[in-house]
């Protein structure tokens, strides 16, 4: 199949996007998309028509057309199937099916457009991945930003200081005049002092910064120290909130994982936490089969109080499964091996304090099914009358598992509005999106399967993959628990708290 081009126009034959996908001159494609509107049957259900040298495929898009140029020698099967995801792209970038959104969001399009199709040949790809790659999320760009913002941070914050510097100066200078003029007074003095006025210079300063009372004794300026503990971390936070920024200072026992996809799980902890964190990779074939499987488990430490510095955690692997464990370079590896416990190489030093240390990682990867804690199975079918009946099953395969708030997303076609017939659990239908989103609050042993049935009119089987899942679930995969924390002085048990969280960081059947 060659693409020559495609093309978003209206059904009066104006064209609003265009991509080239070969070399051609302007004049040529111009030439092509404006005979598209003359070539347009009427009274016909035809989404394709041919010249002598090109094919016109084309889908209705309310009062527009999604047009692909094609050499009549590509296969109008692949055509259509090409053109149905360039029509379900479209609602990704634009609001709505307007010229105004379409001429606006033009520049997402072609970027898209761009994913699909190289040099004429269709990619292999879904939307879902191209979703992804015209994000272009960039870990370098966010680090370098985060150093800009810091090191802009700290310019305020030395800029202030020398303010504050060039008060006290002028303090001093001025306290030394009035000493002078006091003590110089003799025959001839009235016997009453005015002191000369005095007037500051703020209009560099910000409104934050006060000019210090005479009364007030002259200290020495202290730098806020990168790194520092304690009395650092309160002065910058003082700093950010000079500048006008809206800190939360988290409640006294109290942690929160930023940067992941995990939810955020507000715990009262103890001075001694523990954090066991597992995120899945599923990917699954329509039918059957795991192409992807990928388990990836953290056990972070959290020490509140330096009197429990010192200690050992004393773990129990359940994990029948094969999982891969790695403790931290620092750890005691044949105390782990032999114990099962996690201590420092060296019991003389203490865990760091008020900071989440990587203590434990494990990892597993496979494709057997047997392993997939959440097995969904979606059947689409055609109907005589052009529609489609999707039946969709999932079924716990692990019934230690407790998944909380399941969401099983299901696109839809452009315009599509399914027809549910019998539904566990709820069911939203986001037409914006097109999508149907099949809730379930809880699933567990006593909740292990359960179907969703729905028609689609004007629908085909492909339309409804990639299928995505969500969940979030306070169980292991790994099996793996706290059992003790223990003093290494004494072997004193030690008050103790663990958080566990497993969610999935993609989660697919297409």
């Amino acid at each position: 199949m060659v693409l020559i081009a495609a093309a978003v126009c209206t059904k009066a034959g104006k064209t609003i996007v265009s991509r080239q996908f070969v070399e051609m001159t302007k004049s040529r494609i111009e030439g092509l998309l404006a005979a598209f509107p003359k070539l347009v049957p009427t009274g016909t259900q035809h989404t394709f028509v041919e010249t002598d040298s090109v094919r016109y495929v084309y889908q209705p898009l309310e009062r527009l057309y999604m047009l692909l140029i094609t050499t009549r020698a590509s296969n109008i099967l692949e055509d259509l199937e090409t053109l149905r995801l360039f029509a379900r792209v479209i609602p990704e970038y634009c609001r709505s099916l307007e010229e105004s959104e379409i001429a606006e969001n033009a520049f997402s399009l072609i970027f898209a457009f761009d994913e699909i199709v190289a040099l004429g040949y269709r990619e292999s790809v879904n939307l879902s991945q191209i979703r992804t790659f015209v994000e272009m999320d960039s870990h370098e760009e966010k680090v370098y930003q985060a150093v800009r913002q810091t090191q802009e941070r700290e310019a305020k914050i030395k800029m202030r200081e020398k303010a504050k510097e060039l008060q006290r100066q002028r303090m001093e200078a001025k306290k030394g005049t009035k000493s002078s003029s006091t003590n110089s007074g003799g025959f001839g003095n009235s016997g009453s002092y005015t002191p000369t006025p005095f007037v500051v210079d703020t209009s560099n300063v910000s409104n934050d910064v006060k000019p210090p009372s005479y009364a007030a004794p002259i200290q020495k300026p202290k730098g806020m120290k990168l790194g520092g503990k304690g009395r650092d971390v309160e002065s910058f936070v003082d700093q950010l909130k000079s500048e006008g920024e809206n800190v939360i200072i988290p409640a006294k026992n109290s942690i929160s994982q930023p940067g992941s996809k995990a939810p955020a799980i507000k715990t009262d902890i103890d001075d001694v936490h523990l954090r066991l964190e597992e995120k899945l990779v599923v990917r699954l074939g329509r039918d059957g089969g795991v192409q992807q499987f990928e388990v990836l488990g953290l056990a972070t430490l959290h020490i509140g109080d330096e009197r429990w510095g010192r200690i050992r955690v004393h773990l129990e692997n359940q994990n029948s499964h094969g999982v891969q464990l790695q403790t931290h370079p620092n750890v005691d590896k044949e105390l782990f091996k032999l114990r099962s416990q996690i201590g420092l190489k060296q019991p003389s030093k203490p865990f760091p304090l008020h900071t989440d240390v990587g203590v434990l990682k494990w990892r597993l990867q496979s494709t057997e099914e047997a392993l997939v804690p959440l097995l969904i199975n979606c059947w689409p079918s055609e109907a005589g009358d052009g529609s489609c009946d999707v039946n969709i099953e999932y079924e716990l395969a692990h019934s230690n598992l407790e998944l909380i708030d399941v969401n099983i997303t299901i696109p839809l076609p452009i315009g599509c509005s399914p027809v549910v017939g019998e539904c566990d659990g709820t069911y939203s239908h986001e037409s914006r999106r097109n999508q149907l989103v099949w809730n379930l609050p809880v699933v567990d042993f006593s909740n292990k399967s359960g179907s969703l049935e729905f028609s689609a009119p004007k629908a085909i089987p492909n339309d409804f993959f990639p299928l995505s899942v969500a969940f979030t679930s306070k169980s292991s995969y790994a099996s793996i628990k706290v059992t003790e924390v223990t003093l290494i002085d004494d072997d004193s048990p030690v008050k103790y708290s663990v958080e566990t969280v497993l969610y999935p960081d993609k989660y697919e059947i297409v």
